[in-house]
């Protein structure tokens, strides 16, 4: 029934009659490849360079290894649940808020759509801090003064996310920047690695005891579970499925799949190195602790900043798309009209993101507070509560009563993490303050 076209609204593929909503986005041009490496570039995000201090210091080695292990499993599990639900009813459900909608209802459309807007604004408030952060690193390393402070940083980062925004249309258009966050990310994963063992090997012991005591101890290790389901999932599995090419299903299994292996060998490496170097003293920004020399510490920080304004890109690509279907941008990216709209539109969303991340610049706590209220209810609570819903009685009773134990456990978890990561931050807002200089 006509042609698969991105722009035509309800067209369907002749082969297996699969209805297609309406996008200004492209569709189904992407290679499972490309996906893998886009949802790798995602898990290996500039955000690894935190996981050591923000997940391993508060969980400890027990904790922390048999956590991440975890974190992998049942997120491949959930990410793939939803995969599997792509094509449901014989409708191509290329947006998460569509499938809760064709599930559930419209009620549920909104509030999944409340959920991924929170859960993806914040992702991009972190990249924005981590990105402000690799400035101010660079900065210190030929200034020892507080001249360029964090929040001046942070504005310049968020400025050069803006033009990046304006200049790539959609997802799909990534393209070579694919390949280049590669080479940036392999860079600021081997100068940490290299940096952080040759510190190991070097250091006297280190202190991998768990810091804090009382409530303290064990609120940050509720928050640091929040980090370890963020570290690992993206929240947008359908906006990311949508660009890959048919069979969509087995094609991105292909992709997941790829993630959870081969695309997450980097991510332990320097996670579990990094906190082997330095222990307990670990920082949120592991550069900040590893010595070496000046031009290497500055490679790092450079492919530091520079992969997050692409990471972030990705990230922010479903808020993209809901602007330019909504106002029927369409056409060469290069028209007037195009432009324009992206100049102002995507501007305005990244300004706020970057004065919010410039009021509050407390990376791990954003990580925790975002695993906590969005990550969890998106990828775990709705994954198994949808595909219970979606698959009704061709479950069995034992796979019915799994997943109804994920939903109530999950949920639980949510709720203590959310209290544990607006704890952090309220803590860290009276120890410090807002537009603090990190």
């Amino acid at each position: 029934m006509g042609k698969r076209n991105a722009e035509n609204a309800s067209t369907k593929y002749a082969a297996v009659d699969i209805e297609v909503p309406d996008t200004a986005h492209q569709i189904s041009s992407d290679s499972w490849f490309q996906v893998a490496f886009i949802l790798t570039t995602g898990v290996n995000s500039a955000y690894v360079l935190g996981y050591s201090g923000t997940i391993m210091v508060p969980l400890g080695w027990i904790g922390g290894v048999v956590g991440l292990v975890l974190a992998t499993s049942i997120s491949l599990y959930a990410n793939g649940l939803i995969a599997k639900l792509h094509e449901h009813g014989g409708v191509r459900h290329i947006r998460y808020r569509d499938l809760a909608r064709h599930i559930y209802g419209r009620k549920t459309y909104a509030l999944t759509w409340a959920l991924q807007y929170v859960n993806l604004f914040m992702i991009n408030t972190g990249y924005i801090i981590l990105a402000g952060s690799a400035l101010k690193a660079l900065y210190f390393l030929f200034r020892n003064d507080d001249q360029m402070k964090l929040p001046y940083c942070i504005v310049i980062a968020g400025v050069v996310c803006g033009m990046f925004a304006i200049c790539v249309p959609h997802l799909s258009a990534l393209g070579i920047w694919l390949g280049v966050s590669t080479i940036l990310t392999v860079t600021y994963v081997f100068v940490a690695v290299v940096l952080s063992i040759k510190d190991g090997i070097r250091s006297p012991p280190r202190d991998y005891n768990i810091p804090g005591d009382g409530a303290s101890k064990v609120f940050s290790i509720i928050g640091a579970s929040a980090s370890l389901v963020f570290a690992f999932n993206t929240g947008m599995v359908p906006e990311i499925q949508a660009t890959i090419r048919e069979p969509v299903v087995k094609n991105m299994m292909k992709a997941l799949n790829f993630q959870f292996t081969v695309g997450l060998l980097p991510f332990f490496f320097i996670v579990f190195t990094g906190y082997w170097a330095y222990g307990s003293s670990t920082g949120a920004y592991l550069l900040n602790n590893v010595t070496g020399p000046v031009w290497v510490k500055s490679l790092g920080h450079i492919s530091a900043f520079l992969q997050a304004v692409i990471a972030l890109h990705i990230f922010a690509s479903p808020m993209y798309e809901y602007w330019d279907t909504k106002f029927g941008i369409k056409g060469s990216a290069l028209n007037i009209k195009n432009l324009s709209f992206r100049i102002v539109v995507r501007s305005g969303y990244l300004i706020f993101n970057t004065f919010v991340a410039a009021l509050l610049p407390f990376l791990g706590d954003f990580m925790s507070l975002t695993g906590a209220i969005s990550t969890f209810p998106l990828t775990f609570i709705l994954a198994n509560h949808m595909y219970l819903v979606a698959m009704g009685d061709k479950l069995a009773s034992s796979q019915k009563l799994w997943h109804w134990f994920n939903i109530v456990f999950f949920s639980i978890v949510s709720l203590v993490a959310t209290i544990a990561a607006i704890r952090l931050i309220v803590v860290d807002s009276k120890t410090y303050h807002v537009f603090a200089n990190l």
